[in-house]
């Protein structure tokens, strides 16, 4: 049997480099591809929980992240006027926080300097426009029309992956009725954690990225037919979702909404790929797999904790077929578990956004507590 010894990911986000660094670790030749000419991080912040902080340390980047970025406990639960009623996110494990905030930029930089350490190597402006399957391998015809051989495949390409449609067809994202807006702020001087505040008509939350630094994020309603909004529209829209809490640590945001370009909005989809993930010697992992709406703030987690399984499951070296195997063993419950809840959780909050009476059943604390701790089972 052929040993794996040269393996390409296609795309370099927080996926694709977390896989070509435990590949890299595991001594793998890595080769990543990125369409994009150069690195140009779309995002504000990101949530860390304790999960993919275990995950990150895995990388050798944990405690870089936390550096760079802001450690803080249990998130704050809140009506519109303040008052607390639940706090939710993993606990503490070991010495990792139960979250930590980061610039998104702060933390591909974080991953490219480790991936430049251990030796990735890098092609940007590329992607593949062939993929061919062999009984050991797999060749590639590139999108400069530059061609080459590997041992494994490796989609990192997110929601909208080309070699998930290369591979397995089109499968088309499903829009989740919900919109999320972001926006960066300097660190108001009373908040201790991150915040989550529900109203009627949308939620908010204030998540620290750095001692300095705070972005918030802004689930809304936007409508099922046309959730894509104008650039005029941007910071009045925002402004006025806002206004719906009265506490300070929110009203003395909304004079400092002033750049529509710096408004980070996108409406809110999922996938779900029918495993097995992995057809001969190409798998998808991350978005393009399983991607999820950011209700549990673990997509990026997911995605990481695919590149440590992957990487385990290669060093025993019995070929692809029993890899990816193993692989989908450990993953797919993990994944379908974080995806289900969290589109739940989507909409129960659709629901109330649109003045909806909640099942019976509907218990959002608890069913976000209930998928966090879940989350600190090992990987």
């Amino acid at each position: 049997m052929k040993a794996i010894e040269k393996v390409l990911i296609v795309g370099g986000g927080i996926g694709g480099q977390s896989t070509a660094i435990a590949l890299r670790q595991i001594g793998i030749e890595v080769e990543i591809v990125e369409i994009l000419p150069q690195y140009d991080v779309y995002g504000v912040g990101i949530i860390q929980q304790a999960n993919a902080l275990r995950a990150l340390d895995s990388l050798g980047v944990a405690d870089e992240a936390i550096k760079r970025g802001c450690p803080y406990g249990k998130v704050k639960m809140c009506t519109p006027t303040g008052h607390q009623f639940a706090e939710t996110g993993t606990p503490p494990m070991g010495r990792f926080p139960s979250h930590n905030g980061i610039s998104r930029r702060t933390l591909h930089d974080v991953l490219k300097e480790r991936s430049e350490t251990v030796g990735v190597q890098y092609r940007m402006g590329l992607t593949v426009d062939t993929i061919t399957n062999k009984e050991n391998g797999v060749d590639v015809v590139f999108s400069d029309g530059t061609t080459g051989s590997y041992d494994l495949l490796i989609g990192a390409d997110g929601m909208k992956s080309k070699v998930r449609q290369l591979i397995f067809g089109d499968y088309s994202p499903k829009y989740a009725g919900l919109s999320v807006w972001r926006y960066a702020f300097d660190r108001p001087k009373d908040l201790d954690t991150g915040y989550i505040y529900f109203g009627k008509r949308s939620k908010v939350g204030l998540i620290p990225m750095t001692e300095d630094t705070i972005y918030i994020f802004v689930v809304s309603a936007e409508g099922a037919d046309n959730p894509l909004i104008k650039e005029e529209e941007m910071i009045p829209k925002l402004k006025s979702y806002l206004e719906e809490y009265p506490v300070p640590m929110v009203q003395d945001l909304i004079d400092q909404i002033t750049n529509p370009k710096l408004v980070n909005y996108r409406p809110l989809e999922t996938l779900h790929l029918p495993e097995p993930w992995y057809k001969g010697n190409v798998l998808i992992i991350g978005d393009g797999a399983h991607a999820t709406i950011p209700q549990l703030g673990s997509g990026a987690a997911l995605a990481i904790e695919d590149a440590v399984v992957l990487a385990e499951e290669i060093t025993k070296q019995d070929g692809a077929e029993a890899i990816f195997s193993r692989f989908m063993n450990r993953r797919l419950e993990r994944c379908k578990m974080v995806v289900e809840a969290s589109e739940k959780l989507g909409e129960w909050e659709l629901m109330l956004f649109e003045g909806k009476t909640l099942p019976e059943e509907a218990n959002i604390g608890a069913t976000m507590g209930k998928t966090c701790m879940a989350l600190t089972q090992p990987i």
